[in-house]
């Protein structure tokens, strides 16, 4: 009788670690896109073909994006205060109200939701730096910072990148 007490306790036990384990993040290696997606709202001129391309780099790395095509992208870049020095081709905003302007790598994006810097209100990759996603030409790559934007109006290096592959 204590066997069988004993032997569907250890059943019980096994069967909460592997319900517990299911609701766990993946693992390292893992495909994004079997995390959560994390929604990123885009704001772009229809016509923009880089954008489209960010857009894309966005999705493939588990992010779901909705995107705007707007007539004035210097009125979204005015109500989310982006500095024309920071300004690029596309902004989006992540349902928290973080902004991330222009071509940043969607993994630092992520970096970025799930440990937000204290006083950070986003990214920023001023211009469209060649061989950032979305603005790949062949092998031609030019090192570029990325820069965090904080809500007292300064800025800060959030990452340098130095070589296309950092950036995935």
């Amino acid at each position: 009788m204590y066997r069988k007490i004993t032997l569907s306790v250890l059943g019980g036990l096994a069967l909460l670690a592997l319900t517990a384990c299911s609701n766990e993040s993946p693992a390292a290696g893992e495909s994004p896109k079997k995390a959560a997606a994390v929604e990123l709202t885009t704001y772009k001129s229809a016509s923009c073909g880089c954008c489209k391309q960010w857009v894309a780099h966005a999705e493939e790395s588990g992010f779901s994006v909705s995107t705007h095509d707007v007539a004035d992208l210097n009125a979204v870049k005015e109500q989310h205060a982006i500095e024309p020095r920071f300004q690029s081709c596309h902004t989006s905003v992540s349902a928290e109200g973080y902004v991330f302007e222009g071509h940043i790598p969607a993994k630092l994006i992520r970096r970025f939701l799930q440990s937000p810097p204290a006083g950070a209100r986003g990214l920023a990759v001023p211009a469209m730096p060649l061989g950032s996603p979305g603005m790949e030409y062949g092998d031609r790559f030019t090192p570029y910072q990325v820069w965090q934007l904080n809500s007292d109006g300064s800025q800060q290096v959030y990452a340098t990148i130095s070589a296309a592959g950092e950036q995935f």
